[in-house]
């Protein structure tokens, strides 16, 4: 195994992950609501969709990465739109207490809509291009073997990342009362809707 390869995936990896925009906030929230679980399991969607986008970049599969690219408008509305729905739902959600069983989503939806948020997001691509040629190392050992330990890499440190906010988030959760959250919530949603509303600005004023 070539752990300097795998290290350097796992640096991506946290650098992707650390930055706090919409979609940590989405796992912040879930965290804070649902229990830390959900919140990693959410976590590892995000680090999912982050790994696939460093293995396409890292073969250099030049028609799917520019047939991603191609669709980037459509893909950053459509994730724009989801933000903004998603936010006004969790702005309204009247969170019940903490103590008290409710509807939460499962855990293989938490991991599947964060799987598809991420990776309607083409900037990670963009990312990657951009970051990866400093590497030199990955762009000369394209092999199934070399690219598992770079991706293995890149999913471990974005996971590594989701584990340690999540589960520190979940720890005081039990000192949270239905009023926190309900702030938590509104908060969280401002902040997401806001976050959506500017993605969609961003790529439609230009064409105004």
């Amino acid at each position: 195994m070539d752990l300097n390869l795998f290290l350097q995936g796992m640096i991506i990896g946290l650098t992707l992950a650390v930055p706090v925009g919409p979609i940590a906030l989405l796992c912040i929230q879930r965290a804070v609501t649902d229990g830390r679980l959900h919140g990693i399991i959410s976590g590892m969607g995000v680090a999912t969709a982050d790994s696939c986008y460093a293995a396409v970049t890292f073969f250099g599969l030049t028609f799917i990465s520019g047939l991603i690219l191609a669709h980037q408008f459509s893909l950053r509305l459509a994730a724009g739109v989801v933000l903004i729905f998603v936010g006004i739902r969790i702005f309204l959600s009247l969170p019940a207490p903490l103590n008290e069983k409710t509807g939460h989503e499962t855990y293989l939806k938490d991991y599947l809509s964060m799987v598809a948020i991420a990776i309607a997001n083409p900037l990670t691509l963009i990312f990657f291009v951009a970051i990866l040629p400093g590497f030199g190392v990955v762009l000369t050992e394209n092999s199934v073997l070399s690219a598992s330990e770079f991706v293995g890499g890149v999913f471990f440190g974005s996971t590594l990342w989701w584990i340690i906010l999540c589960g520190s988030i979940g720890s005081v959760r039990s000192r949270i009362t239905a009023e926190h959250l309900g702030l938590i919530n509104r908060i969280s949603g401002v902040l997401i809707v806001v976050f959506g509303v500017g993605m969609v600005l961003l790529i439609v004023i230009p064409y105004l």
